[in-house]
């Protein structure tokens, strides 16, 4: 069966992209990296509303969130941590950790947006077997316990696009 989007990708390469998006957050919390050091200049100013205090930091939290998220070597356990609402939606993550197809997708963040200082568009490219099968995804980040987590509605979007239907979405 072929399913008519973006070129002709086929359901099982969509399917192996939503299996690996419930199978992949891994746990990576934001931390300082600086050693301790103090020093530089402090600006008196807030940053813009439209983006977190350190816009970087976030970007590079983000990505190695989305890559954990979509690894299909991190334990559900540590996915939950980096969904947003992770433990409610653990039955959905779930559902995807026996899928064969999980094992061979992957993410790569191809560009971050934020809209606010705990929301962000995220582009993406799923991979299936290391060739993108969904490139140029778009989706959400959202900031939620002081961590960049991989939004429901990214999640969701996925499973719809499969054509599945998964109780949580």
């Amino acid at each position: 069966m072929v399913l008519e989007r973006r070129g002709g990708r086929s359901r099982l390469a969509v399917l192996g992209a939503v299996a690996v998006l419930g199978l992949a957050p891994a746990l990576v919390s934001c931390s300082d990296d600086g050693g301790g050091k103090t020093g530089g200049t402090v600006s008196s100013s807030p940053p813009p509303a439209d983006q977190p205090a350190d816009p970087a930091a976030a970007k590079a939290q983000i990505t190695k969130n989305w890559t954990a998220f979509f690894d299909p070597n991190t334990p559900v356990a540590e996915k939950v941590k980096l969904l947003e609402n992770g433990e409610q939606m653990r039955p959905v993550l779930g559902a995807f950790a026996g899928d064969k197809n999980a094992a061979m997708t992957s993410a790569k963040v191809t560009g971050i947006e934020f809209t606010s200082a705990t929301d962000a568009n995220v582009t993406y490219d799923l991979l299936v077997g290391g060739a993108p099968a969904l490139p140029g995804s778009q989706g959400t980040s959202i900031l939620q316990n002081d961590t960049w987590k991989v939004s429901v509605k990214t999640l969701c979007g996925l499973v719809e696009l499969s054509g599945v239907t998964v109780q949580g979405c």
